[in-house]
């Protein structure tokens, strides 16, 4: 099984340029948390010679992996080979626990010492996978390593089948944003180990988290092979803060568990792909996925209406997937009730008191068809403003409201204003969905969370409208769905500092 095979590293690449600015860095990763550092020696210029190797690894403060990646495999080291595997033995001689060494290299010609076989693909994850893994496991190394390029979290799914069926102590590692999940899960199925980076922008490879993201966001300390997922499908998601809050919540509430990234790119084939293939891995001990842009309407198709509560059905979109036993989903929706609740507590009304309100919604997407369903469903007058038509009045006739262009929203005569599209959405902070605040307007909604306060709600603000802020309906949906997952009342006031904080900070 698994979680046999013994510690799994927390391994810091360190890629400084000069040799005392590694060995400061090492000192710094060990100070941080890590297990073990990599010093990748193809990247120091001039390349090192035996005193410089020395210098470097002379009574390290942790165990160390010596690195000297070729150009052929994704690295930096372009000399003569024969020159390249003496800075190897020379790294061992020097006091490096293990040596790096690619699976194209004569084991005859490894250098003396613990020995990891590498195996990199820079260009996608390679057909013939489970063929290599075999021909690394088959080799006189110690510890085998594969690392590929991921294209989706499908592929990174791939990467966590060699840990769950390694024969020896194993790294797999899918490179990229959509890897990350193989690099966040891997003490779950007790891999030798995987890679962090010290700081932003000293990453030895693409998709590399650092130690700080891999211990305190993401737990690392904590997981076991029994540790429940959950995550967030969709694209692009460098913008998400719900790993923040909901592995704050799980934190709080003491449970074994972690929230993760899925990248899945847009289009109803590639969702299902990504679900088919978690269910056929049932070891991964997923329990529920939230789902974002672009696959609301995908996941309401892959769990089925039937399989889907009311309101889900209702708006044509799910944003929350439970995992039930023998393969069973189950589809929700929280956008709706997240956004009417945070509505209704800035007004200070019941949800009864929005019967007879005028609202005027902007967008006919998603989340507009989400507001859309709650304030009919409450017997709101609402009239859909958008700017293309046709999507307004199928979004309309859908809930039987009106329809109009956004070219006739300055003649509106809406009591409530909310904007559902993503104009003035970080990084795009400048922009607004309207020039002027309409005359009849006293209440301003944004459902966009980052920025806090956006331009479109500055300019309320300026009218003296009671603005509402989107930060308020994604902490509520969220919220929603960690009881929908757990059982128990989500840590409000956890979520709530977590996600403002993490604005305040400038982080997306």
């Amino acid at each position: 099984m698994a979680s046999d095979r013994g510690h799994t590293r927390l391994i810091c690449s360190l890629t400084s340029p000069d040799a005392v600015s590694m060995r400061a860095d090492m000192v710094a990763a060990a100070a941080a948390g890590a297990d073990t550092v990599e010093c990748r020696l193809d990247l120091l210029q001039p390349a090192p010679n035996e005193r410089t190797l020395r210098s470097l690894l002379a009574d390290p403060p942790l165990e160390v992996i010596a690195t000297c990646r070729p150009v052929r495999q994704g690295g930096h080291f372009a000399g003569e080979e024969s020159w390249r595997l003496e800075i190897l033995r020379l790294a061992v001689q020097a006091g490096a626990t293990f040596v790096d060494v690619e699976d194209d290299v004569d084991p005859a010609a490894w250098p003396a010492g613990r020995v990891i076989c590498s195996f990199h693909e820079m260009d996608g994850c390679p057909p013939d996978l489970e063929k290599i893994v075999r021909r690394l496991d088959d080799s006189p190394a110690e510890v085998s390593k594969v690392a590929f390029t991921a294209s989706s979290s499908q592929d990174a799914l791939r990467a966590l089948d060699v840990l769950h069926n390694a024969r020896k102590p194993t790294l797999a590692l899918a490179m990229g944003e959509a890897g990350a999940v193989s690099r966040i899960l891997a003490r779950k199925f007790s891999a030798f180990g995987t890679f962090a980076s010290l700081r932003r922008g000293a990453e030895s490879a693409a998709g590399q988290l650092t130690i700080q993201e891999m211990r305190q966001l993401y737990r690392w300390d904590g997981h076991s092979h029994t540790t429940s997922i959950y995550g967030v499908v969709g694209y692009p998601l460098a913008h998400t803060m719900s790993p923040a809050i909901h592995n704050a919540a799980f934190a709080a509430e003491d449970l074994d568990a972690v929230y993760v990234p899925l990248l899945v790119q847009p289009g109803e084939d590639n969702f299902r792909r990504f679900m088919d293939a978690l269910a056929d891995r049932p070891w991964l001990h997923w329990r529920g996925l939230s789902i974002t842009i672009p696959h609301k309407a995908n996941a309401l198709a892959y769990v089925g209406p039937k399989s889907c509560a009311k309101l889900a059905r209702q708006i044509g979109a799910v944003n929350t997937i439970l995992f039930g036993s023998r393969k069973r989903l189950r589809g929700e929706n929280t956008d709706c009730v997240a956004a009417l609740d945070a509505l209704c507590e800035a007004m200070g009304i019941r949800r009864a008191e929005l019967a007879g309100k005028t609202v005027a919604v902007l967008g006919a997407g998603g989340a507009a068809r989400a507001v859309v369903a709650g304030l009919r469903e409450y017997r709101s007058e609402v009239t859909v403003y958008n700017r293309t038509l046709d999507r307004a009045e199928e979004l309309a006739k859908t809930f039987s409201c009106r329809a109009a262009g956004l070219d006739e929203v300055a003649g509106m005569s809406a009591e409530i204003l909310i904007n559902c599209t993503s104009v003035g959405m970080h990084p795009h902070v400048d922009s607004c969905p309207l020039a002027a605040i309409p005359p009849s307007v006293k209440v301003v909604f944004d459902t966009i969370y980052n920025p806090v306060r956006t331009r479109l709600l500055q300019r309320a603000g300026e009218k003296n409208c009671l603005t509402v802020s989107g930060v308020e309906m994604f902490i509520n949906q969220a919220m929603v769905q960690f009881k929908l997952w757990t059982g128990r009342e989500a840590p409000a006031d956890v979520m709530r500092r977590v996600v403002l904080e993490k604005l305040d900070a400038g982080g997306a």
